[in-house]
């Protein structure tokens, strides 16, 4: 079979197509050093010898049911101490958190997210079309700069935590529609053994075409959950999201750790759970996306 053939609990390891997929709950706050090298950027995930990803070892478990699954990734984590805070606690384990490469604490962060069961990815800031007005933040990857440049930028991003299945990009309309800005940076990505998750915000972003050639596992967010920050319009975006997932099998949901998001994340989970719904890692739906 290709999953493991027993009821799961959403802990644990399972195999898939015979790769170890996740870790021991009891060390998912450790990395594995195999998947690591020394750089002068910190320590960077890397493929193992034998071919084994960080984007498998530290991925959430899932049933290996095909009923309606949906990723949810909230973002932004890092940036509030009390919001950061909520999210991890209060979030539903199966809920991917975005921790925010110009954060402050991440290595604790990471390690309390990982404790209570969450994937992580870490989110980079790109190039929006309408850079420096609006500027992302320290170490936003240019256009116009040197690809090698804006591989320093990501690795010194990729260097502040571990234990991670992959990147986000956080805004970068711009830079994710520019073919030759964006390659280099996604073939270090495939090369590391990660995914990317486009969060969906631009219609000119190259990712899908790039990725796919390169054998990238890749996802984009369906819906940004949150940009009305109100309960009622983010559970409207959320039951949207459901019938996305309903019709397509799959859907992802996008939103920052605001306190309303959280609210309203938690409550839509709670029913939905019962509706037959699965809350999965990024990872598995990214993994489905350069499937043989």
């Amino acid at each position: 079979t290709k999953y493991t053939p027993r009821a799961r609990d959403g802990n644990g390891p399972v195999l898939i197509n015979a790769q170890r997929i996740g870790q021991d709950p009891r060390f998912a706050a450790e990395p594995n050093t195999s998947l690591l090298e020394d750089t002068e950027y910190g320590k960077l995930p890397i493929l193992g010898e034998d071919g084994s990803r960080p984007m498998d070892q530290y991925a959430r478990p899932w049933s290996g049911a095909r009923g309606t699954r949906i990723a949810i990734v909230v973002g932004g984590l890092g940036l509030s101490q009390t919001g950061t805070q909520r999210a991890i606690q209060q979030l539903p384990s199966g809920v991917t958190l975005g921790l925010a490469a110009s954060g402050n604490s991440l290595q604790r962060w990471m390690q309390e997210a990982r404790r209570a069961g969450h994937e992580i990815l870490i989110q980079v800031p790109f190039e929006p079309y309408d850079y420096p007005a609006n500027d992302p933040g320290p170490g936003t990857l240019l256009v116009k700069d040197p690809a090698a440049k804006n591989l320093e930028r990501l690795h010194v991003a990729m260097g502040e935590i571990t234990n991670y299945t992959g990147i986000m990009n956080y805004q970068g309309g711009r830079y994710l529609s520019d073919v030759k800005a964006l390659e280099p940076v996604l073939r270090d990505m495939a090369s590391r053994g990660l995914l990317f998750l486009d969060d969906g915000t631009s219609a000119q972003s190259k990712t899908e075409v790039l990725a796919k050639a390169m054998q990238l596992p890749h996802a984009f967010g369906d819906l940004t959950l949150d940009g009305q920050l109100q309960s009622d319009a983010i559970l409207k975006k959320l039951d949207e999201l459901e019938r996305i997932a309903q019709r397509k099998g799959t859907a992802i949901g996008i939103a920052s750790a605001f306190d309303e998001s959280i609210a309203a994340i938690r409550k839509w989970a709670d029913e939905a759970s019962q509706r037959g719904v699965e809350i999965v890692g990024v990872s598995t739906l990214a993994r489905e996306s350069v499937a043989p």
